[in-house]
């Protein structure tokens, strides 16, 4: 299962529609947060599921959770902003909590940054902000594959 994976979009359209036109084909997205309305308009240019959540610059909505808890292949996948459990270093925090709630996988944004480690056994992605890159990266989006039995494969495509 291919899934793709894109945060922080703050309202750039144009930028969607580049990343429809030159990404691989997935079969759903996750949105993680700072501007989800984006998750309709996602939807409509590709055709495919978008699964997305509240960021801290996001309004507040009864329809689009903080988290979803995801089960992929077999994979526990934690969607999420991440600002509400980020302190001081994203990849402890998002480490400590991935643990914490039994998840093989976190995918969150809120830094900007992209970012693909491991935290013990817990995998956490960060696909980066293809609208506002933060800490000299460049504008990004990721791609999940997920294969039962396998291990998770993140590939990183730059615009």
């Amino acid at each position: 299962m291919r899934i793709g994976l894109i945060s922080d979009t703050h309202s750039n359209i144009q930028v969607l529609r580049r990343i429809v036109h030159e990404a691989p084909p997935v079969e759903m997205w996750l949105h993680a947060g700072d501007h989800y309305q984006e998750a309709n308009v996602l939807e409509q240019l590709t055709g495919v599921k978008v699964i997305a959540v509240q960021g801290n610059t996001d309004p507040k909505s009864d329809e689009v959770k903080l988290d979803e808890f995801l089960e992929l292949e077999g994979f526990k996948l934690w969607l999420t902003h991440g600002h509400r459990y980020i302190e001081f270093d994203a990849k402890s925090s998002m480490g400590f909590w991935a643990k914490q709630l039994d998840q093989d996988i976190c995918v969150y944004g809120h830094t900007h940054i992209p970012m693909c480690e491991y935290y013990g056994d817990n995998l956490l992605i960060n696909p980066g902000s293809p609208s506002r890159p933060r800490g000299g990266s460049e504008p990004s989006y990721a791609i999940l594959t997920l294969q039962a039995g396998e291990k998770p494969k993140v590939e990183f495509y730059k615009l």
